[in-house]
């Protein structure tokens, strides 16, 4: 077996100028500089923590920012009571969906759920005009308290034309249930708080959802710095009253917010 070489190079004088051979000692001074610089700027990128959204979990996220979760009994009001006069077609529409998926949705894969189910629905709420659209899978990262906070949310709507510019509304984890691999409402936070520190906003709204159940979210920045969210109660989309409620809350979204 051949053994590891744990000699150290050195960067010094000689060994510059035998690197750069003919070249004037101005060159290799500023040489030596840049030198310097560049593996200052490597050790400052490696003591930046890294999460991912997939991998975010509360805990994590407070040991980014104060975050806490707050419940106000009528935070959702001005959302969940939107007045949207669903259509005859649209109301046949979320039947035909409810039927259709009734016995078998509790049984879907992640992909299923999104094709069959979810990715209809969202459709038919139709997010896309001249100002926003939906956008799945795009990468978004920023800089947040010396961490790095990334991923590549499932669903997002925001502006832009090639990539996903100001963003609005997120959703996250077409999930058939939690797993030890990640709880889809950290994942969505921490999507939030990327958008939030991406857009210098104080409010963003999204969701996230587990099987048949659905569940929205309102993030805000205290003037302090610090953060809450609010969690709605759940809405059971096999139940035509509550897909209903989830049909015009996600109108109310693309109405309301998406300015």
């Amino acid at each position: 077996m051949k053994q590891e070489d744990s000699r150290t190079i050195v960067f010094d004088d000689a060994t510059i100028a035998r690197l750069l051979q003919d070249t004037d000692k101005q060159t290799i001074n500023r040489f030596k500089v840049r030198l310097v610089s560049e593996y200052k700027l490597l050790e400052e990128l490696d003591a930046k923590k890294t999460l991912t959204f997939r991998n975010a979990t509360i805990g994590k996220l407070m040991e980014i920012v104060n975050i806490e979760q707050v419940y106000i009994e009528n935070k959702f009001d001005e959302w969940f009571f939107y007045k949207y006069e669903l259509q005859e077609e649209e109301e046949i529409f979320l039947k035909e969906l409810v039927t259709k998926n009734r016995l078998t949705l509790t049984y879907y894969n992640e992909q299923t759920l999104t094709i069959k189910f979810i990715g209809q629905l969202l459709n038919k709420v139709n997010f896309s005009n001249k100002h926003i659209k939906d956008w799945y899978g795009y990468k978004m990262e920023c800089e947040l308290n010396d961490y790095i906070l990334k991923g590549e949310p499932d669903f997002v709507v925001a502006t832009g034309i090639e990539v996903p510019k100001k963003p609005y509304f997120f959703l996250q984890e077409y999930k058939r249930a939690i797993n030890p691999t990640g709880n889809p409402q950290d994942q969505v936070l921490a999507a939030m708080l990327a958008a939030m520190t991406l857009n210098n906003t104080n409010t963003i709204r999204g969701g996230y959802i587990i099987g048949r159940l659905w569940n929205f979210i309102t993030l805000e920045k205290l003037e302090n710095g610090n953060y809450e969210y609010f969690v709605s109660n759940g809405f059971d989309c096999l139940k035509f009253i509550d897909l209903k409620q989830i049909y015009i809350n996600l109108q109310a979204v693309k109405f309301l917010f998406c300015k």
